[in-house]
């Protein structure tokens, strides 16, 4: 039986997914968390969100599926590989890990059932996609549907952040009271520095440029995320 008053969120430690727990904790009564080891060069963002779970006072939950690492080769599982720190001309950036957001809520899901929970968060966006292929709209509708025909339970993926930017994702954080958690505690930055991070990966500049934006215009850029 599928429990509507639960959640489970699928949280790296970053700025989106600390934004969606906490959206998740406004909309559920019970929150679990999902964290995934999946051969990441920087286990600081493991140790980000064990820390923010429990700051949050929801369980975490730490699944380790590093042998995605090894079948295929990418810049943040793979420390012989220089980060692309533009976007290619063509093709997908090296950070894209193929397959991660398949295999996250994919076992997301296995481990969601188990515990009676239907509705599964995840902070993906096409807004500020960076190319990723698994960040689209039209991936998580389709995978939804597949993991409802393949385990035969009404799951429903929310992805709270789908249709914002990064500067509406930093109103969203402050909406929820957690702009100062998500500033400093969070760990997105692909060379795994916590906080503002080194600055000068796609990550880093995607955040930054964010929150410069949000700064410069709160009370406008506010009111774009009203409704949420």
């Amino acid at each position: 039986m599928t429990d509507r008053s639960q959640a489970l969120v699928v949280f790296s430690g970053g700025q989106d997914s600390t934004t969606c727990l906490y959206w998740a904790l406004k909309h559920f009564k019970e929150v679990h968390t999902v964290t995934f080891a999946y051969g990441q060069k920087h286990a600081v963002e493991i140790e980000a969100a064990r820390q923010i779970a429990e700051k949050a006072g929801t369980d975490f939950h730490l699944t380790d599926i590093t042998e995605i690492a090894s079948t295929g080769k990418n810049s943040l599982t793979d420390r012989t590989i220089p980060m692309d720190e533009e976007r290619p001309g063509s093709g997908w950036p090296n950070t894209f890990v193929p397959g991660r957001n398949l295999f996250f809520l994919s076992i997301a899901a296995v481990y969601a059932r188990e515990l009676g929970i239907s509705d599964i968060v995840t902070g993906v966006s096409q807004t500020d996609f960076s190319g990723y292929p698994d960040c689209r709209d039209s991936f998580i509708r389709s995978l939804n549907v597949t993991l409802n025909l393949a385990m035969d339970w009404q799951f429903v993926i929310h992805t709270p952040l789908m249709w914002l930017d990064k500067a509406q994702t930093w109103a969203l954080a402050d909406r929820l009271g957690v702009f100062d958690i998500v500033r400093t505690e969070t760990v997105t930055c692909y060379n795994g520095v916590p906080g503002d991070g080194c600055g000068h990966c796609p990550s880093c500049r995607l955040r930054n440029e964010g929150l410069e934006k949000y700064l410069s215009d709160r009370e406008n850029i506010q009111l774009s995320v009203s409704g949420i």
